[in-house]
C-alpha cells in the first residue's frame, strides 16, 4: 500500500536523494544506487519506484547538459546523432517494461552491470577496446548504444556505467568529455521513456517534483566537480560503484 500523504521528513529525504542521485549520475553514472532504494524505503513497490525514478531523472539530464556546456562544446553533431539512437532505445525499453513481466529483465541486470564495470576498468589495458578511426560510426557499437538505451528505458540502474563503457570504445575524447556526452544522450532515453510512463505506468506523482528538483541540482553541480577530478581515479571510482551496485542487485535477485 503506497502512502498517500508526504511528511516533511519524506520531503527532505526525497530532495536529498535527488541531489545525491544527480551527483552520482553525472560523476559515477549510478544515480539509481541512491534514488531507487530510497523510493523503495519510502514504501513504493518496485515497478512504481522504477517509473517514478525515471520520471524524475528527466531534470537530471537537463541539469547535466546545462552544467556540461564546456565539455559538450564542439560535440553537438555526435550528441544529436547518438541522442536519436538512445531515444529510440529508451522508447523500446519502456514499451518492454509496460508489456512484459516487470521482473524478467532484472535477473540479468547484475551480470550486465558487473561486466560493463570490469570492461570500463580494463579499457586502457585492452587494445581491442581502444577507439579506432572508424569506431564512432561502427554499426556494432551503435547497436551497443541502442541496447544500453533499451535497458535504460526498461530499468536503468547503472545504465550510465554501461553507456560510458560503450562510448569509451567509440570516442577518442577525454573521459570527462565522454562523460558529458553520456549525460546528454542518457537524458534522451529517459525523456522518451518518461513520456510513455506518464501515460501508461503507475507513477507516484507526489514524489516526482522534489526528487526531480534534487536531480536538477545534482545534475547541474556534478559536471563542475568532474572537471577537477583526475581521470584515473574517476574511472576506478565509476567501475567500483558499478560493481558495488551489481553485488547489491545480485543479492536481491538471487537470494
Amino acid at each position: 500500500m503506497i502512502q498517500q500523504t508526504m511528511t516533511i521528513a519524506d520531503a527532505f529525504i526525497l530532495l536529498a536523494a535527488g541531489v545525491l542521485g544527480g551527483l552520482a549520475s553525472t560523476i559515477a553514472s549510478v544515480a539509481s544506487v541512491v534514488s531507487y532504494p530510497i523510493l523503495l524505503a519510502l514504501g513504493l513497490p518496485p515497478l512504481s519506484a522504477n517509473v517514478t525514478n525515471t520520471m524524475s531523472l528527466v531534470l537530471n539530464g537537463a541539469g547535466s547538459v546545462l552544467g556540461s556546456r564546456p565539455e559538450l562544446a564542439g560535440q553537438r553533431e555526435q550528441v544529436m546523432r547518438l541522442g536519436v539512437v538512445t531515444a529510440l532505445g529508451g522508447a523500446t525499453g519502456a514499451a518492454i517494461l509496460l508489456l512484459a513481466p516487470a521482473g524478467a529483465f532484472a535477473v540479468v541486470v547484475p551480470i550486465l552491470i558487473a561486466g560493463a564495470s570490469v570492461m570500463l576498468l580494463a579499457q586502457p589495458m585492452i587494445r581491442g577496446l581502444a577507439p579506432t578511426p572508424d569506431a564512432e560510426n561502427s554499426r556494432g557499437r551503435l547497436v551497443g548504444v541502442f541496447a544500453v538505451a533499451v535497458y535504460a528505458g526498461y530499468f536503468g540502474a547503472a545504465a550510465g556505467v554501461l553507456l560510458l563503457a560503450v562510448l569509451s570504445t567509440m570516442l577518442t575524447e577525454s573521459l570527462v568529455r565522454i562523460n558529458a556526452v553520456k549525460n546528454a544522450i542518457s537524458g534522451a532515453a529517459n525523456g522518451v521513456a518518461a513520456i510513455l510512463f506518464a501515460v501508461f505506468a503507475p507513477v507516484h506523482w507526489a514524489y516526482v517534483p522534489l526528487l526531480a528538483f534534487g536531480f536538477l541540482i545534482g545534475g547541474f553541480t556534478g559536471p563542475k566537480l568532474v572537471r577537477h577530478l583526475p581521470v584515473v581515479p574517476l574511472r576506478i571510482f565509476i567501475a567500483a560503484s558499478g560493481i558495488a551496485l551489481a553485488v547489491k542487485l545480485g543479492w536481491s535477485a538471487y537470494s
